[in-house]
């Protein structure tokens, strides 16, 4: 029986993932937990298939213990772009879904307004300036250049992080209706959201 290892994301808990298992398909299991009360459906950042499941979800949540909200839950307060490049190490094959897993439209509908009433990045917040170079996380030989305190410049055209981050998706394969474009980009190592995180508990 195939094991699986996901790390999901969700609107309506910004700064948080959960990683879990399941020998179900990854989409199945998106649709279970879509049904226990929380807002928004979720998305998955990264799937993978994997020898042991059990294994390796223990050793990824020991290895991201200081970062977990809840002993007895399987939430992160992580990038979950860290937690993929760690699950890599044990991927066997990537599984993540190619499209959105919800139930209606109305689904899909709710996750773009969340994603677009999220703060707007601000690269002055992080000390990042014009003319820094950002790479992208799942291809990163594709990069962009930081234009003004909002914009970058992505194949000499000026526009947002996120709308960079879906068209690349898309050609990826990934048929998602929004992704949130600072988890996806990264500078000096981070992604800019972990960079946001970092600075925002830095200043408390």
């Amino acid at each position: 029986m195939p094991d699986f290892i996901y790390i999901l994301t969700n609107e309506a808990m910004p700064g948080l993932i959960k990683i879990g298992k399941t020998s179900s398909s990854v989409a199945q299991r998106m649709r279970e937990l879509d049904g226990s009360g929380i807002p928004l459906p979720f998305q998955c950042y990264y799937a993978a298939r994997v020898d042991n499941a059990l294994f390796v979800e223990t050793r990824l949540h020991k290895a991201f213990g200081d970062f977990r909200v809840r002993a007895n839950r399987e939430f992160f307060r992580l990038d979950p772009f860290r937690a993929q490049s760690a699950l890599e190490l044990a991927a066997l094959e990537d599984v993540t879904p190619r499209g959105d897993v919800v139930e209606t439209e109305a689904d899909e509908e709710a996750i773009v307004r969340a994603s677009r009433r999220r703060s707007v990045f601000r690269f002055s917040q992080v000390g990042i300036g014009a003319g820094a170079v950002l790479v992208f996380s799942r291809d990163q030989n594709v990069t962009a250049i930081v234009i003004n305190d909002r914009d970058i410049e992505f194949e000499g055209q000026v526009t947002s992080l996120s709308a960079s981050a879906h068209t690349i998706v898309q050609r990826l394969g990934y048929n998602w209706s929004a992704v949130a474009g600072p988890d996806y980009w990264i500078y000096d190592g981070e992604t800019l959201s972990e960079r946001r995180r970092r600075f925002e508990d830095e200043g408390e």
